[in-house]
């Protein structure tokens, strides 16, 4: 299913439109990795630079899925796995408990972000951090969807305790200019 307000823009103006070594810095992910909703590959191709573990790099779309693999073949980049893959119907195609990480970046303004966050959950290793970063709704952004359905850190704090297995590893923070940031970790075995 795809992601309701979930448009793209050329992938000149949406890279334009993120800090991404900084967004990443306050992660520090690395290993196993998995991106639901890569998009341009924009983040998966920094993380393929920065983990020697394997980057899986999801989207709904075939032509993004194109995208990532022609960018990562160009610049040599081995470390990803791009698939066409409807997580919400299927889920990430990965082993339970197999990634250190997984990025929900700009993805739970969706219709069921809890359930994202559950299927999230059970690729993650005990221990695995799940990141979130989401379009702030207390300014004026460029993109992102309908200040009515952009989800706040609260609602989000929220859906991941009703998803289960997550604790959340500090306060919200910001990411200049657009967004904000949540990271969680997993706290034992995904019940399913």
């Amino acid at each position: 299913m795809y992601i309701r307000e979930s448009s793209m823009p050329s992938q000149e103006t949406w890279e334009a439109l993120f800090d991404v070594e900084s967004i990443l810095d306050h992660f520090s992910f690395s290993g196993q990795i998995a991106e639901l909703g890569c998009g341009y590959g924009t983040f998966s191709l920094a993380l393929a630079r920065r983990t020697s573990g394997m980057v899986y790099a999801i989207d709904i779309d075939p032509a993004m899925v194109a995208t990532v693999r022609q960018r990562a073949a160009l610049v040599g980049i081995t470390n990803i796995d791009a698939q066409v893959r409807d997580v919400s119907a299927e889920g990430f195609g990965l082993p339970q408990s197999s990634c250190d990480a997984c990025l929900l970046f700009n993805v739970l303004h969706g219709e069921s972000p809890i359930e994202l966050i559950r299927t999230a959950t059970q690729v993650l290793r005990p221990n695995g951090v799940l990141g979130v970063i989401h379009w702030r709704s207390d300014i004026e952004t460029p993109r992102g969807p309908p200040l009515a359905i952009r989800p706040t850190a609260d609602a989000i704090t929220e859906w991941a305790s009703k998803a289960g297995d997550l604790s959340l590893c500090g306060a919200q923070f910001t990411l200049p200019p657009w967004h904000y940031g949540l990271k969680f970790t997993r706290t034992s075995h995904a019940t399913g």
